[in-house]
């Protein structure tokens, strides 16, 4: 590298944040493309923290990647916000443009586009269907982005189950906004449900579906559908593990982190993501993870 190279930077922000397959994935596609001076890293911050972080971005950056918590915490932080990150209520990238003394900060959500895809690979096609039957575990951020996807994919009233029922005002209030009629009902239903369902999608921290898949094993019910578990560690997940044992179709959780990192990267630099070399980056750093 040159010294005259200008230097652009990007990084993943979160809290933990050691734990992320990001640098992974936007690294090897800087590679890919032939990218010099561009550079990628993870870096551990808090909700209390990311203000003062956003307010000391340099020229030198072009973007961020957020995970959990700060998807929601940083719209307030934003010049701007794409539509769909607004109606979704969640945010999973900045872009850093120049303007003037400060950047100039626009939010965007690539995680529907990540959830699309994925779930695609997993239907055989992303066209939508009219009339699929969804079923949703969780309600946070990742939730939201979820009923998004589902809309696109044709269901538009899908059945969310949660842990508590009082928690899910949020969820619903970006359901109505995206014009989602989900219904909301606990998390001791999904067994019985979400095997009957076209689209599985779970949004539960890892290990939290692990009680759900010995319920489904202990049924022995063959599931009608595609789950996609967006957790992957470990991997399979339990509730994946169980799922295709049934006899049904899975897509990795990771597939969706491919895929909106990949929009991310095309947001960030201008051209389309190199989603083979990034795939292989990401599988070869899960079974070394694996193996570890």
């Amino acid at each position: 590298m040159s010294g005259g190279l200008r230097v652009r930077r990007a990084a993943v922000l979160g809290h933990p944040i050691a734990h992320s397959l990001s640098p992974v994935l936007h690294r090897a596609a800087y590679a890919a493309l032939g990218l010099e001076g561009w550079r990628y890293d993870a870096i551990d911050v808090t909700e209390e923290q990311l203000p003062q972080f956003v307010r000391e971005l340099g020229g030198s950056w072009v973007g961020l990647s957020l995970t959990m918590p700060l998807k929601q915490t940083v719209i307030g932080l934003l010049d701007h916000i794409e539509p769909l990150a607004e109606v979704v209520g969640a945010v999973n990238t900045v872009l850093v443009q120049a303007g003037g003394s400060t950047p100039v900060l626009t939010g965007a959500n690539t995680d529907v586009h990540g959830l699309v895809t994925a779930l695609g690979e997993g239907l055989g096609s992303t066209a939508p269907v009219a009339g699929r039957t969804a079923a949703v575990l969780g309600a946070g951020a990742t939730a939201a982005s979820t009923l998004a996807a589902l809309a696109q994919l044709g269901c538009a009233t899908p059945v969310v189950h949660v842990r508590a029922v009082s928690r899910s005002g949020s969820l619903l209030r970006a359901a109505h906004r995206m014009g989602v009629e989900p219904v909301v009902r606990t998390l001791d239903t999904a067994p019985a449900a979400i095997v009957r369902a076209d689209v599985v999608v779970s949004t539960l921290p890892p290990h939290a579906a692990d009680a759900l898949a010995v319920e489904l094993l202990a049924a022995g019910a063959r599931p009608a559908g595609v789950l996609l578990d967006v957790a992957y560690d470990p991997r399979p997940t339990a509730l994946q593990a169980a799922w295709v044992a049934l006899g049904g179709v899975a897509v990795p959780g990771e597939r969706m982190l491919l895929h909106q990192a990949a929009e991310q990267v095309r947001l960030m630099t201008g051209r389309p993501g190199p989603v083979e070399a990034m795939s292989a980056a990401l599988e070869a750093s899960l079974t070394d993870t694996a193996h570890g």
